[in-house]
């Protein structure tokens, strides 16, 4: 596990592109089977991905966790951006199709995921939080997780958000989890930006084609900066960084967020005008 510590912006301003790339962006996070995961100190979020293709894989202890399994003290969700996959937690299986979710509580001992098909392998993006209590484990289909239309082609910005865990869906100790799908010829997401003191956020790029890039916008409002991010990427989002993005092409997003609450709409706005 590869651990990203706290970085505050009086520091952020003076990096440089490679500064800014190797404290905020997580690349080659979907490697041919394995499960690889980045602990971030911004709220103690644990950022993941596997790629079963002939094995299944299982969550490992990690040392540094100080636990005798993964979710001994820890919540995780899972979105599956791939072809269908099973997930086995201790006595339950569960069937992700593409965009499915699976919210695991706290307390979970055994988690194997695995892909259907070879040809077709699921892609499982995952991530996990401290959690203070146990709740159910649950499985949302995308088509279950009141998709709402948001944006306009006029802006660019005409996009579907899919909610999963949060304080209407699944029920969890503090992590937030959903996605966002750019219509085809939209480009801009979560504009206009914001930023949530009390929540940082991680972004994970997905269905970008090899040849195009998302200009990922993060930094204080009057101080902003960017990062170029491919497909299958993921970009940590401090609490005092805005977190916008504008793509040569279409993609995907999963968003997620851990801190003070559970309140999706708990964030401060940044108008346009007053980027800089």
């Amino acid at each position: 596990m590869e651990i990203r510590q706290a970085i505050g912006p009086n520091e952020a301003q003076k990096f440089d592109s490679e500064s800014l790339r190797a404290h905020f962006l997580v690349q080659h996070l979907v490697q041919p089977n394995r499960l690889r995961t980045i602990y971030s100190h911004h709220d103690r979020m644990i950022i993941g991905a596997a790629l079963p293709i002939v094995q299944k894989l299982e969550l490992p202890t990690y040392p540094n966790l100080k636990a005798d399994f993964f979710l001994q003290r820890r919540e995780m969700g899972i979105i599956n951006l791939g072809g269908n996959g099973v997930i086995s937690a201790d006595d339950q299986t569960f069937d992700l199709a593409n965009l499915d979710c699976l919210y695991l509580g706290k307390g979970t001992e055994r988690v194997t995921l695995r892909s259907n098909d070879i040809a077709d392998p699921a892609v499982f993006f995952l991530l996990s939080t401290p959690a203070h209590q146990a709740h159910p484990t649950r499985h949302l289909t995308k088509e279950a997780a009141a998709p709402a239309q948001m944006g306009a082609a006029s802006t660019a910005n005409e996009r579907t958000i899919y909610k999963y865990i949060h304080q209407l869906g699944i029920q969890s100790c503090q992590l937030v989890m959903g996605l966002t799908i750019l219509a085809p010829g939209s480009v801009w997401n979560t504009m206009p930006a914001h930023v949530h003191d009390r929540r940082m956020e991680a972004y994970f790029y997905f269905d970008l084609a090899p040849e195009h890039r998302v200009f990922h916008f993060m930094g204080q409002p009057q101080q902003t900066r960017h990062l170029v991010v491919g497909n299958h990427e993921a970009v940590i989002s401090p609490p005092w960084s805005i977190h916008s993005g504008c793509g040569t092409a279409s993609y995907g997003f999963v968003w997620g967020m851990a801190g003070e609450n559970r309140d999706f709409a708990d964030m401060d706005l940044v108008p346009v005008p007053e980027l800089k």
